[in-house]
């Protein structure tokens, strides 16, 4: 009876164990759980106007490093386009200025073989007429003229006296007709009230004349 009873006491405690089992379990489990930092919700990735997830930091580095690339690219485009306007301006007036010394080169030669003749010109200008007779007077001033002409032929000057020449009208003015007495007179310069001059090409002067016509 003894034993009876002290078995019958005895068994409670195994089931106590078993549930003092059960608890440690379910208390380690649950500590276990406990210790864990509970999970974090990510943040839903933006998205761009077309779609596309928006650059993480290492493409925005990338981007700021190609836009600066391309700032420097622009600065020294601009630099370069700078000192080439500045180059062309000082070409521009360099050439204006070395056109003009040019110009002013031939003009000094052109009056320098004019020097001799005006100072013959100054001498018949000053003769004494109780002395001197006029023809003395005007073959000076023909050697004048002749002088004059061939220095300014030597820089291009050509004088048109078209007498006895066909009418042109590129290099001759009609100022007036006569009748020709003959067909082959037709259209021929008859008389020359001015001449005319051609520098280099260029007509600085028609001859002013009077063209012959026939009149059947």
């Amino acid at each position: 009876m003894r034993n009876k009873k002290h078995s019958q006491q005895t068994e409670p405690k195994e089931s106590d164990d078993v549930l003092d089992d059960g608890l440690a379990t379910s208390g380690s489990v649950g500590g276990e759980d406990a210790d864990q930092p509970p999970p974090t919700e990510q943040a839903p990735a933006t998205e761009q106007g077309d779609g596309s997830s928006a650059p993480d930091m290492q493409s925005d580095v990338a981007d700021l490093s190609g836009r600066s690339d391309w700032r420097r690219v622009a600065d020294d485009q601009r630099e370069k386009f700078l000192r080439l306007a500045a180059e062309y301006d000082n070409f521009r007036k360099r050439a204006v200025r070395e056109r003009q010394e040019a110009g002013w080169r031939a003009q000094g030669e052109m009056v320098r073989g004019l020097i001799d003749a005006l100072d013959d010109l100054s001498r018949f200008a000053h003769v004494d007429p109780a002395t001197v007779d006029a023809s003395t007077v005007v073959q000076g001033v023909d050697m004048v003229e002749r002088k004059v002409l061939k220095s300014l032929a030597g820089h291009g000057l050509e004088v048109v006296d078209p007498l006895d020449h066909l009418f042109d009208p590129k290099v001759h003015e009609a100022v007036a007709t006569e009748p020709a007495l003959s067909p082959e007179d037709d259209h021929m310069v008859g008389k020359v009230y001015q001449r005319g001059y051609v520098f280099n090409g260029h007509l600085l002067r028609p001859a002013r004349v009077v063209v012959k016509q026939w009149n059947g």
